[in-house]
């Protein structure tokens, strides 16, 4: 299995970074993971500000020679891990501009004159894993749950990843947050998945 880890903090001491440390570990231990990849969209300097003028169409996003990259990354990827906090409700902005500008028609799905579109990405698998300053149960509670029905919802089942694990984890800026432990089970996970 190959695993590409998609990371999303500008800061490199902050706990989601920790989570990437011990995705990275539990899975370097794991014999059924080939190959991990890591991409720090923050320190990679991606640019999630879509552009569509004269010469950039959005029709023609899928086959944009600057994000081949990027498209090759998730081709290879058997699993997708996306790594971050949720603010104001949402996964960052940087976060969703890359989903705005990766998860194209023509790539990730394609149009077919039904209701629903034909997903390309069968077959792969996504982990989301992130945190917050509020409650635990707060998007539930307060959102209807719409962090996980963007990510699990609109963006995966649409482009066909039908298997979507989150690890949502709340009061993480809490002295009571059990942030050890919730480490440690990111970690467990990896290294049996």
């Amino acid at each position: 299995m190959n695993i590409l880890i998609i990371y999303t903090h500008p800061n490199h001491q902050s706990l989601n970074y920790a989570f990437l440390q011990e995705v990275i570990r539990g899975s370097r231990e794991n014999t059924a993971i080939k190959e991990v990849k890591v991409l720090d969209l923050y320190e990679e300097g991606f640019n999630p500000v879509l552009v569509f003028n004269e010469h950039k169409r959005r029709r023609d996003m899928h086959a944009d020679p600057a994000l081949a990259i990027y498209r090759d990354q998730l081709t290879w990827a058997d699993k997708i891990v996306f790594i971050y906090p949720i603010w104001w409700g949402r996964p960052p902005a940087m976060l969703l501009g890359y989903i705005d500008q990766m998860f194209a028609s023509g790539f990730a799905y394609r149009d077919n004159g039904g209701i629903f579109p034909e997903g390309l990405l069968r077959g792969k698998s996504v982990v989301c894993i992130s945190t917050m300053k509020g409650p635990t149960h707060y998007p539930l509670f307060w959102l209807n749950n719409a962090h996980k029905s963007l990510m699990r919802k609109a963006l995966c089942n649409y482009v066909g990843i039908k298997k979507v694990k989150f690890f949502e984890f709340g009061n993480m800026e809490s002295p009571r947050g059990k942030q050890k432990e919730k480490l440690e089970r990111v970690y467990r996970y990896f290294r049996q998945v």
